[in-house]
């Protein structure tokens, strides 16, 4: 079972051709040749999720210029320029200059090689796309900013460029929601964690995302409001039954069979969230609340996992230990239609050369290997409460960590790793853990994890994507290391 989107994926790219003028009356019909080169680009990328808009041929200065009113409309989360023949840099640094978005430089021609013994002018210039890229990007560097990548290849029967435009649209798409994200955060940090402190204005400044302070009350609002006996908690209580096992017990004394009260309360909370974030109109929360003992309160704070997994396999990251950071890394991961499951560094297997990486909740059930376990706790290690908990491994295969942390001078720095996962057996703890191997081994993998100064919590998706995150954080003008 795999669970639906809340919102689609979408993200906003732009793109416009550049030329030379002066081509245009030398060699009649190239221009129009052109820009079916251009339409074939804008075809590919259409299929990728993504809304483009056409800005059109730039073959002069004047027209560099006059675009940019309608480029800053655009609001684009990517550039693509298309390099469809030679053209001067004038068409270009205006363009560098102004743009806040990464600017990617397409470079692909019709023909996989010219016809030599027939070659023509005519032909040079249809497959002359790369000819002014080293052009463009030393003018990008007089403006004192980056081309983000240049894609060369072939237009047609070309996988890797393919793949390189796909990748920059699912970029797109992370920029999209992220620049516009509207994250609810709640309560406090656990006392003494002194990682999890995040400055709302620097997540502001960093991202373009905007942090609401939410209160808990406005979920007990909710909660309060539902009984066991209503329809929508039924439905939920069934969907929750459908989409979990509830086994019998391990090893665990604190670890139990799913009892009908805690099914319930799960069903209650996860009602309830479903209610506050569309009343909120919120695309992230994190959280961390304990209220008083055996208080309503505490029953509904302390029993968010399952509704938070449900929402976070939405596309709605959730986040527990008020971890705003790695809210922003679960979300990252899902728009690249990867997973993210907040996660942890968990005991070693000096045995089999891995390490387990999970937590208690929430986690991302579409990157699951096998039917999710659902339990009930006794209690909740190092934290009050009791109630449902989630357990299970992620998919094997390969696998992806991203840890946000933040450095001495407030910035925001990403430290990315790329692993296996593999299904080796877990505990029966109502907890998810998976077990994952790094290069070179796993001790030395962890040393240099730890002294890059992560965050201990990290997002954890399936498949090897180092490089792309690493992408997403130079166009955010974020540090970003690859251990």
């Amino acid at each position: 079972m795999q669970i639906s989107r809340r919102k689609p994926l979408t993200g906003k790219v732009a793109v416009l051709s550049v030329g030379l003028d002066t081509y245009w009356k030398q060699f009649p019909g190239l221009l129009d040749e052109l820009k079916e080169k251009t339409a074939s680009l804008i075809s590919k990328l259409g299929s990728h999720h993504v809304e483009v808009t056409d800005l059109g041929m730039i073959d002069n200065a004047g027209k560099a210029y006059a675009v940019l009113p309608a480029l800053k409309a655009a609001d684009p989360d990517v550039l693509f320029v298309d390099m469809v023949t030679y053209a001067t840099s004038a068409t270009f640094a205006a363009v560098i200059r102004e743009i806040n978005c990464p600017v990617v430089l397409v470079a692909l021609q019709p023909l996989k090689a010219m016809n030599y013994t027939r070659g023509t002018t005519y032909m040079q210039l249809c497959n002359d796309d790369f000819c002014s890229v080293p052009e463009f990007t030393g003018v990008a560097e007089r403006m004192g900013r980056k081309v983000a990548d240049v894609i060369i290849g072939s237009l047609e029967d070309d996988p890797v460029a393919d793949e390189e435009l796909a990748v920059w649209c699912r970029i797109a798409c992370v920029r999209h929601d992220l620049r516009r994200a509207r994250f609810g955060l709640m309560g406090h940090v656990l006392d003494t964690m002194l990682d999890m402190q995040t400055d709302p204005t620097a997540v502001t400044a960093a991202f373009g995302a905007h942090v609401y302070p939410c209160e808990p009350d406005e979920i007990m609002k909710e909660y309060a409001a539902l009984s066991d006996g209503d329809t929508e908690v039924q439905v939920m209580s069934g969907r929750i039954l459908d989409f979990f096992d509830t086994p019998e017990p391990g090893a665990d004394a604190i670890a139990q069979k799913l009892t009908q009260k805690d099914l319930l309360t799960a069903a209650r909370a996860a009602v309830a969230l479903e209610k506050f974030i569309l009343r909120r109109n919120l695309d992230g929360f994190a959280y961390y609340y304990e209220s008083s003992p055996d208080s309503a309160m505490r029953e509904l704070v302390t029993n968010f996992i399952v509704g938070n997994s449900l929402l976070t396999s939405a596309g709605f990251p959730m986040c527990g230990e008020f971890d705003i950071k790695t809210c922003i890394a679960m979300l990252i991961m899902d728009r690249l239609e990867i997973g993210g499951s907040f996660a942890e560094f968990h005991p070693i297997d000096f045995v089999r050369g891995t390490v387990l990486v999970g937590h208690d909740g929430p986690h991302h059930l579409n990157i699951a290997g096998q039917k999710p376990v659902i339990r009930s706790l006794k209690k909740y290690h190092g934290k009050p409460g009791t109630g449902a908990g989630v357990e299970f491994s992620i998919q094997s295969g390969p696998i992806t960590l991203l840890s946000i942390g933040v450095k001495a001078d407030g910035k925001f720095k990403f430290i990315i790793a790329e692993g296996e996962a593999f299904d080796y057996p877990i505990p029966a703890t109502g907890n998810t853990n998976t077990h994952g191997k790094f290069q070179p081994d796993i001790r030395t993998f962890l040393k240099k994890w730890s002294l890059e100064g992560p965050t201990h919590h990290f997002a954890l998706g399936i498949g090897h994507h180092a490089r792309t995150i690493q992408k997403i954080a130079e166009s955010f003008d974020i540090e970003a290391v690859i251990v």
